[in-house]
């Protein structure tokens, strides 16, 4: 399926969405509302078959109102064709989680989070994945201080015995 051909069906089966061929790649933005049915026809649907879930990430525009834009890459393995959905969210505004669909959208999901504090609503474990638990803020967000102090976690290191013979400067036999 093209990408001409592909948003022309995602069209047909999701409304409201803004569809559009951008450098060649299929492009759908779908509003927040939408979203959870929307990825539930694009991975049922027999024509799009999107049964592989590449990526999710976001993009700050600080000024911009909504704030974020949450970006999904949907890929289909029996089609080849990859889909690239964008939805605009507001600062503290929950997007719905795309686990229940894609088991692998946990980890993805949860660096979001991390990195830019959108919080996804019915995630099953939504906790930092990249950044200790003490660290304040979300730094790929454009207001985030780039000279920003964190709170010192204690030193753990050595944990191991061969660690602690490293660290004296004792040479480890590797055979």
């Amino acid at each position: 399926m093209t990408p001409d051909d592909l948003i022309t069906r995602v069209k047909d089966l999701i409304p409201d969405a803004a569809c559009l061929v951008d450098k060649g790649h299929a492009v759908a933005e779908i509003p927040l509302a939408k979203l959870a049915d929307a990825f539930k026809i694009l991975k049922a649907d027999e024509q799009l078959d999107f049964d592989f879930f590449m990526d999710v990430t976001a993009v700050d525009w600080q000024a911009r109102k909504p704030r974020f834009d949450v970006v999904y890459h949907l890929y289909s393995v029996k089609h080849n064709h990859r889909l690239r959905i964008k939805v605009k969210v507001d600062e503290g505004q929950p997007v719905p989680t795309a686990t229940g669909l894609w088991h692998i959208a946990d980890w993805m999901e949860r660096e979001v989070w991390d990195l830019y504090g959108i919080k996804f609503a019915g995630h099953p474990n939504l906790k930092r994945i990249l950044l200790y638990e003490e660290f304040k803020g979300h730094p790929l967000r454009k207001d985030y201080p780039y000279d920003k102090r964190q709170p010192l976690e204690p030193e753990t290191w050595p944990v191991r015995e061969s660690q602690v013979k490293m660290a004296e400067g004792e040479k480890i036999h590797r055979p």
